[in-house]
This record gives C-alpha cells, structure tokens and sequence, in this order.
C-alpha cells in the first residue's frame, strides 16, 4: 500500500490572512467563492486596515456586515505611498466595477494641470483629457476640487492666463480687446491685450513651473537678487512687486480662515457648455464669461443680509464673493433689500474706478422672480446705470425671467444653462447663509 500522504494544511481564512499584511500603503482587494473581486479599498497601513472589516465592531455596520458575508479570499497590492494607493483604487474600481463599491465607478478620469507651452501666451489649465504634444503635465491628482484651489492659489501669484482665448502677437486686434476681471483684480497680466510683453509672460510661466517642480527656493534666490538689481537701479516700483511677490510665495503653503476663506461646492457640471447654453437661450452675442448671483437672506426677520457671488467662465470665483448686511430695509422685504444690494454693488463703479469691482459682469442672477428681476431694475435705474443682461430664477418652477420678456423661459431639467444657473443660485444661498450663521455665532457669543 502507498504510504499515507501528509494531509495539507487548511487555507486560511480571509481574517487569518490579513495578520501578514504588511503595515504599508497599498490597495487591498476582496473576492467572493468565484474568485471575482466585489470590493477593493486603499489603506494606509494594509495590515491594521484589511483587518478592521473582520473585527465584532465591523458587523454592526449594514453595509460592512453584508460585504464581509461574502469575501472568500482577500489579496493586497503594495504602493510606494498613499497617493499612489488612492490613484490605484481609483483606476481599479473604474476598471473592474466591483459590486460594493458605491464610489469612484463614473468614467471621469483623473485631472491633471496642463500648461501648452507652444502657445506665445502660454495658458494654464485643468483638465482630464491631456495632450499628448505641446503642453508641459503636472499630476494626477487625487482631488479635482483642491486642483481648481491650488490653481487659484497660483495665479495670484504668478498672474497668467487661463482663458481659452487664441492669442497671436502678430494680430493688432488684440489692443482693442477688453481684459477680463481677473485682470483688474492683479491675477493676471492680461496678454490679451498686450499688456505684457511675450517675453515676459514667458518668465511668468517659467517662474510658475519652478514652483511645479519643487525648485520653490531657486527661484525665490532669482526673485530676491532681482528685487536687489531693481532697488540698486532706483527702479522701486519694480522692486516692490518683486517683494510682494517673494511674500506670497512664502506665504503659498499657509491656510485661511474658515469664515473668511468659505470654499465653494463642488461644480458637478460642465461649465463652458453651460456658458454657451447660456448665450444660446438668452440671446447673447457672446459666449459671457464673468456672472454674477445675488440671494438675501433673513435673520429671524430682525435683520436681512445679502451675498453677491462671482463665477468665471462657469466656475466660481471666490475673490469676488461679497457679503452685505441691509442697511435701509425694516422688517422683511426683499425687494427693498435687493435695491440695496444692486446700488452699493453697482455704485462702486463710478465711486472708485479703481476698485475689484469695476468690471461689469456679462450676466447678474437675482434669485426669485418677476417682482424681484423688477426691484433689481428699478436700482439700475436710479443709479442712471445701463444693466448687464439682468435675469432672476424663480426656485419652484425653475422660470428664467427676462426684462421686457412677458413670459419666463422654460429649460429642460438636464440643460447645461440651466443647472449652471441653479449653480449660480445655490451657491449664492449657500454664501448667504454662512454670513447669517457667522452673525447668529457673534450674537451668542456676545
């Protein structure tokens, strides 16, 4: 007879396997009996994190609790960080659809910050579509929202363009073009109408894609021997941008003040196609870039405050977010707050041509509606001021009035112009109701 075989030794178990995960960054991948990946997560630490979903404490969580019934096997990917983990996970869900994985399964690939360094007046932008030629790559990375902050960040700083504008230095045209609000608020040194020197853009670029590729001190030594040439040369104007420039870049890495610093919602649309639906439907002869939303909100019918929020080329732009608290208005009555509000925005035109707010805006939201879009009207009017093309959304039914327009427009729920306006509004309220809970915070404290 054959001698008897030494019997093997049992598989281990999916809570048995995990005690030799390495303690690593990496992604860990769980399979039911077929062998079929339902749930893949990143982790920190592979071994202290694969091993929570088998714990007592796991089986209280519903959702927890019905995925651990199903792991049979459970297999892990080692990463060199936790970055490389969370682009892993990404990819992978994307790719294999796991059944318990509820998040990262929409088809947007990841954003990247691209630079088209053949253009004379190179742009900057965010995008998730790359070009393969022409442009200078930074990324990917994880988080689209803190890519769109980052890039606000830099461009206070190294003030270049992220229009999509085409511009040749060859084309006289260009001087009579009219810069936008970035321009007149210091973010960029608007190209598009040769006020820069192609040359010296090129440095600003130059400049910003040290910063991108860690060289942060070789170019603040650049900046600080050029603030000295510059102050040797009595050239102080020079010297002191050259200064303020080497302050923020220092300053790059430091956090704001959470009621001050309010970040937008995440924009889940698509913003230039918003913009185009926007000309489309309200008849514009232009795509608008710059739109402007207006919302007032009470304080338990004491006191009435207002927000005015700014958005760019369809996504938002926090340096242009304002905050008012009415001043002529007893009791509540919000088309009297909204005369208010459209005199002191749009007065400061004429009061200091000088101020961030002298930029008309292409469109000016009012949120409500036929008696509201008439209040903001009737403000212009005093003020002897033509008004941008002035239109208000009334919430229940998602009207879009017009001035001089008997009947509201009716778009699709699924139009692109029409969830960018819905944007615009919330947003507004959102901003609005911040200052309210601000105020309500100093009462309770006071």
């Amino acid at each position: 007879m054959p001698p008897d075989l030494p019997e093997q030794a049992a598989p281990l178990t999916p809570a048995e396997k995990v005690k030799a995960f390495p303690v690593a960054p990496g992604i860990y991948l769980m399979k039911d009996a077929a062998g079929k990946v339902i749930y893949i997560g990143k982790a920190k630490s592979l071994r202290h994190r694969a091993a929570s979903y088998f714990l007592k404490a796991a089986a209280d969580e519903q959702r927890t609790a019905e995925l651990v019934k199903h792991i049979v096997d459970i297999d892990f990917i080692q990463t060199d960080s936790e970055v490389d983990a969370m682009l892993m996970e990404a990819r992978l869900v994307k790719d294999t659809q796991p059944l318990f994985n509820r998040d990262l399964k929409d088809d947007k690939s990841f954003p990247y910050l691209q630079i088209r360094v053949r253009e004379e007046f190179p742009r900057v932008e965010f995008t998730r579509s790359p070009k393969r030629r022409g442009v200078r790559l930074y990324g990917p990375f994880t988080s689209a929202r803190g890519l769109r902050q980052a890039i606000q960040v830099l461009q206070r700083v190294f003030k270049f363009r992220t229009c999509t504008l085409d511009i040749k230095s060859d084309d006289s045209r260009w001087r009579w073009f009219r810069p936008c609000i970035l321009h007149s608020i210091g973010q960029c040194t608007a190209p598009c109408n040769f006020r820069v020197t192609k040359e010296d853009y090129r440095k600003q670029i130059r400049h910003l894609r040290l910063i991108l590729e860690g060289k942060k001190a070789k170019l603040l030594a650049e900046l600080e021997q050029a603030m000295r040439e510059a102050s040797a040369a009595l050239q102080f104007e020079k010297a002191a941008r050259l200064r303020d420039d080497i302050e923020a870049l220092q300053t790059l890495g430091k956090r704001g003040d959470v009621d001050k610093d309010v970040q937008p919602e995440v924009c889940a649309l698509e913003p230039r196609k918003g913009m185009v639906g926007l000309r489309k439907v309200l008849g514009l002869p232009q795509t608008p870039r710059t739109l402007e939303g207006i919302d007032i909100a009470h304080l338990g019918g004491n006191e009435t405050v207002a927000s005015l929020v700014t958005f760019i080329d369809g996504l938002p732009f926090k340096p242009g977010y304002r905050r008012y608290r009415i001043k002529s208005v007893q009791g509540v009555d919000d088309f009297a707050a909204i005369r208010e509000v459209v005199s002191r925005r749009f007065r400061r035109l004429a009061q200091k041509p000088g101020s961030t707010e002298q930029v008309f805006p292409d469109i000016l939201l009012i949120d409500g509606g036929k008696g509201q879009l008439h209040a903001a009207r009737d403000a212009f009017r005093l003020l002897g001021v033509e008004p941008p093309c002035l239109i208000s959304l009334a919430k229940r039914e998602e009207e879009v009035y017009r001035l001089d327009e008997a009947e509201p427009l009716h778009l699709s729920r699924h139009a692109a112009a029409l969830r960018l306006l819905q944007y615009v509004r919330d947003e507004a309220h959102r901003f609005a109701q911040h200052y309210h809970h601000i105020l309500r915070r100093k009462r309770l404290e006071n």
